[in-house]
């Protein structure tokens, strides 16, 4: 059996397609990266806009803790906005393809507060957390060479 053409295709951006040909058949593979990015993206757009355009609907009863929490964040007044507003800048950055590792780095404590809040205080969200969190750590992961100089334990200012 012969095996099929396959070619890499590298971008400009970083991102890549494989072709592969089967005959005459031409099949495109899209860059998994990319299209994780994108559903993040409109993910965090939607749930940020939310946040100061309510348009979403909310569960009708919370459990007490995560009632106290939200009421909690709403009652200092900046928290909410400044969670909604950090959400659609990520979101604008992650859909733009601009500065995805600082949109990752500022996402990430947005990222432990949702798992925690849905592991502690509201277990009926937890599949959706789940997977957002799924897929931000698969970008966290494909993006893993950007933050090497950031988790360096030592940095040698001579060169600085």
């Amino acid at each position: 059996m012969q095996s099929p053409d396959i070619a890499d295709k590298s971008r400009r951006d970083g991102s890549s397609t494989t072709t592969e040909t089967r005959g005459s058949v031409t099949l495109r593979f899209t860059n998994l990266p990319a299209a994780v990015r994108i559903l993040v993206g409109l993910n965090f757009l939607m749930v940020g806009l939310n946040g100061f355009l309510d348009f979403l609907p909310r569960p009708a009863t919370l459990p007490a803790g995560a009632a106290g929490f939200m009421g909690g964040l709403a009652a200092a007044g900046y928290m909410l906005p400044l969670i909604s507003g950090t959400q659609v800048v990520v979101a604008l950055l992650l859909l733009s393809n601009r500065f995805v590792p600082l949109a990752l780095a500022m996402l990430a404590p947005v990222i432990v507060n949702i798992v925690l809040f849905h592991a502690f205080l509201y277990p009926a969200g937890a599949i959706m957390a789940g997977i957002a969190t799924l897929l931000y750590l698969y970008l966290v992961w494909t993006y893993r060479s950007v933050y090497a100089a950031m988790l360096a334990m030592r940095v040698d200012t001579s060169r600085l």
